[in-house]
């Protein structure tokens, strides 16, 4: 049965329509972005197929396009089409964040950093550069691979620190592996960086570790 003929209230645009896109599962919202299904199945029913072959709905929207152009019902025009609208959601947030304060909206900038590294196949090291009101200036990725002292300049910091005129940072980085919990060597690397800024003046106000849909704060364990 075509999605038409469903009664108004299961269809899913109608009920995102009156009730808020939160109300609705993963292959509902899957449906309303493939707008049609193929024959034989509704959007809905497909939505349903491509959840079980990627497994979740975040393997879908993360996996390389080769494999989801092969997922039958897809291809490059949806794949550039999903891209644009990750990319979209990527921005909303960094331009909400850009409109206040980030330390008064914790929550933002957990979840604009989340969506900036969870999914990133390697660490990354980054950082939120900030103004004397706290207000971000930019997000710079500086360090790439498995972070180690070695790996991790505080002098590039303080460098890019110094050519934005920051008054304040917040450092971040993912564990690939999902997991959060800071590591010995995590510890180290935020000292070293502590001790660096300070020489210069310039507060070092937290330190996230970005996991699979969790982040620990440096600052909220007492560390900073």
């Amino acid at each position: 049965m075509s999605i038409k003929e469903w009664p108004e209230d299961e269809r899913p645009r109608e009920k995102l329509l009156r009730r808020g896109a939160g109300v609705l599962s993963d292959a509902e919202l899957l449906a309303i972005f493939l707008r049609t299904g193929v024959n034989g199945l509704s959007a809905v029913d497909l939505s349903r197929q491509l959840l079980l072959q990627f497994g979740s709905l975040r393997a879908l929207l993360g996996a390389e396009q080769a494999a989801f152009c092969a997922a039958h019902g897809l291809g490059p025009a949806k794949y550039a089409q999903l891209q644009a609208v990750l990319e979209m959601g990527k921005r909303h947030l960094a331009q909400q964040l850009q409109r206040g304060e980030a330390l008064t909206s914790p929550q933002l900038t957990r979840d604009y950093l989340q969506a900036q590294l969870r999914d990133r196949p390697r660490e990354v090291f980054a950082l939120l550069l900030l103004d004397n009101q706290h207000r971000v200036i930019q997000f710079v990725e500086l360090f790439y691979g498995t972070l180690d002292s070695a790996s991790v300049w505080p002098r590039e910091i303080v460098q890019i620190a110094l050519k934005h005129n920051a008054a304040a940072v917040i450092l971040a980085h993912n564990h690939p592996s999902g997991v959060a919990e800071p590591s010995r060597a995590d510890r180290q690397i935020t000292d070293r960086i502590l001790a660096a800024l300070a020489l210069i003046d310039i507060r070092v106000l937290d330190h996230l570790v970005i996991g699979d849909g969790i982040t620990v704060s440096f600052a909220e364990r007492g560390w900073l």
